[in-house]
Formats: C-alpha cells, sequence, structure tokens
C-alpha cells in the first residue's frame, strides 16, 4: 500500500470517528433532555417546529435555571404551607371558584418563596420545566381552568379537577421532590 493510499485511508478513518463521536454526543445529550424534562421534551419539539430548535430552546432553559437560587424550605415553613393547602381545599366546598383561585396563589407564593421567577405563567412554566417538566401538564391543566372559571365557563367538576393537578405541583414543590 502506497503512503498516499495509507494517509487517505487515515483521513477516512479519522474522519468516521469524529462524526460517530459527534453523533454520540448528540444523542447523549438529547437523551439527558429527554430524561431531564419529561413530556416538555415533545411539547416542545412541537412548539417549536423540531428538535434543534427544541434542544437549543430547553438548554437555554437549563442556563437560565442554574443562575436562579432555588432554595429548600425549612421544616416550619412546609408545615405553614400545608395548614394554608389544607384551609384552601375545606373552602372548595363553600366557594370552588374562589378555591380554584386561593390554590393558584398559594402555589405561586410556594413557587416566589423558593426562589422561581413569578412574573408570569409562561415564565414560570419555562423555569419549573427543568425540574418540574412531569408535573407541568397539571399546572397548565389547573391554569386552564382556573382562567376559564374567572369568566363562569367551568363546572364544578373541572373546578374539582384543577385542585387536583394544583396539589400535584403543590406537593412536588414543597417536598422539594423533583419529577424526573
Amino acid at each position: 500500500m502506497s503512503t498516499g493510499t495509507l494517509i487517505a485511508v487515515l483521513v477516512v478513518a479519522v474522519v468516521v470517528v469524529l462524526a460517530l463521536t459527534a453523533l454520540l454526543s448528540m444523542l447523549a445529550r438529547r437523551r439527558h433532555l429527554r430524561t431531564q424534562f419529561g413530556p416538555e421534551y415533545e411539547r416542545t419539539v412541537e412548539e417549536k417546529g423540531g428538535r434543534r430548535a427544541a434542544e437549543r430552546d430547553l438548554r437555554a432553559r437549563e442556563q437560565r435555571h442554574d443562575e436562579l437560587d432555588i432554595k429548600e424550605l425549612p421544616a416550619e415553613r412546609r408545615q405553614e404551607y400545608t395548614e394554608e393547602w389544607s384551609r384552601v381545599q375545606e373552602h372548595f366546598v363553600d366557594r370552588p371558584e374562589g378555591s380554584v383561585a386561593e390554590a393558584d396563589g398559594l402555589v405561586s407564593r410556594l413557587m416566589q418563596e423558593r426562589g422561581y421567577p413569578t412574573d408570569d405563567f409562561h415564565g414560570q412554566l419555562r423555569d419549573l420545566s427543568v425540574e418540574h417538566g412531569r408535573t407541568l401538564e397539571h399546572y397548565r391543566a389547573a391554569h386552564d381552568v382556573k382562567m376559564r372559571s374567572g369568566d363562569g365557563h367551568a363546572t364544578t367538576e373541572e373546578l374539582r379537577g384543577a385542585m387536583v393537578h394544583y396539589r400535584a405541583l403543590f406537593e412536588e414543590l414543597l417536598t422539594d421532590q423533583r419529577s424526573r
């Protein structure tokens, strides 16, 4: 085999190895994002119109989340929130719409105390998605009912469902569990 042929074979081999390394690296990043974000991964792919744009967005969410000062609550504060949640649930029998609004406010206060920005709903979804991606559908469903209930367009059964949805995120945030 001539030197030129040997060099060509080596160059091709190096290119193949580099391509395989790049492919494996991309697949590992994709697997990480799918695991990290759960159902939010596919939702973002659909929303952004493709995997590349979605993965760019999800990595940006991770970077933003890393800059947040998310903290665990002391046991005393967790107990106070638990008691407040119980009161909100007790109010449901007499005031279902008011209880859903109270639950939304309680979840927002809990997020804020933990260190999540609470300026707008979409921002909350973005920031929560990094550690609580599997619970976001609960939060979206609850928020949707809350918005419709403000106009009187939610049934009592939908309001009850919203309370269940809020409770899923509330419990996860309160106990510092991640939904991964």
